[in-house]
């Protein structure tokens, strides 16, 4: 007797998957149900939730308007993927991938939607002209760390976040493999920060902001409950370095509360609409 799954000769979807998110995801695209999206006033319109994912952009949102971008404004409303709402038609036709952040920029004459993370803070970067070097080789840099992440943050979040702790069962070789995998990256990381401040060099960037809501909360023991102590973060000092550094800026502290739902009262702020939500909500910490 085993229980090694054995795979059928065409796989169906018989079942939910079972664990934390096992509603998550579904094998076919498209909406499920009706349902128009709200729309403040602001030029921006952002439908997300603070998963790392989300964090990346409302980070950007808030450095942006630190410098004074009043086109920068946004509205933020919660998408709770728990419950499904990535499934809505109104949402759908801003990102047919159904994954949060989604943006619409409303400044145009004709709205523009900007779906995936990445590519939403590039949006951003050339609308701006800011956190993205125009010189050709600092420029490449930024963008070379950008992809990166963009193609190793599902290995962290998909493969070992998922096995280590959403996974209704624990398994030793998907634990072990995901595991190797992240600690590699997080030496990719330690080497790269050793003899650099940031992830392009000298200036802080977009690349910094993609990658601090992944791998820098995961050193500062954020993300997967006990998964600093088992994956020994305090061994890559570099990463810690840069990742203190960066939460200790205004903009990432009023950031990454946006769209949260979860945590201390100082830390949830399910929508956004102006500076002053942020600001009441921070000085709760304050008052506790």
């Amino acid at each position: 007797m085993t229980d090694e799954y054995v795979p059928p000769k065409v796989w169906t979807m018989d079942g939910e998957n079972g664990g934390t998110w096992g509603k998550l995801n579904r094998p076919v695209a498209g909406s499920t149900f009706e349902r128009t999206l709200a729309r403040g006033d602001q030029p921006l319109q952002l439908h997300s939730l603070a998963t790392p994912n989300g964090q990346k952009v409302t980070i950007m949102l808030e450095e942006l308007l630190a410098l004074g971008e009043a086109g920068a404004e946004y509205d933020a409303y919660l998408i709770d993927i728990g419950e499904g709402d990535q499934f809505s038609s109104g949402f759908v036709n801003i990102n047919p991938n159904s994954k949060i952040p989604a943006l619409l920029d409303c400044s145009h004459d004709k709205p523009v939607r900007v779906f995936e993370s990445g590519a939403i803070l590039l949006y951003l970067a050339e609308k701006f002209g800011r956190f993205l070097p125009s010189e050709l080789t600092a420029r490449t840099e930024a963008l070379n760390w950008l992809f990166w992440l963009q193609g190793s943050a599902p290995y962290l979040g998909g493969g070992f976040g998922h096995f280590y702790a959403y996974a209704p069962a624990k398994f030793e070789y998907p634990i072990n493999r995901f595991t190797m995998e992240t600690k590699r990256q997080l030496d990719v990381l330690n080497w790269r920060l050793a003899n650099n401040r940031y992830l392009a060099g000298d200036d802080y960037t977009i690349a910094d902001m993609a990658t601090w809501p992944w791998y820098g909360c995961l050193v500062l023991g954020e993300l997967y409950d006990d998964a600093a102590e088992f994956l020994d973060v305090a061994s890559y000092g570099n990463v810690k370095r840069w990742a203190q550094e960066i939460l200790e800026r205004q903009a990432v502290q009023r950031g990454r509360i946006v769209n949260r739902t979860w945590g201390e009262r100082w830390e949830q702020l399910p929508e956004r609409h102006s500076a002053a939500d942020i600001d009441d909500v921070l000085a709760l910490k304050k008052a506790d």
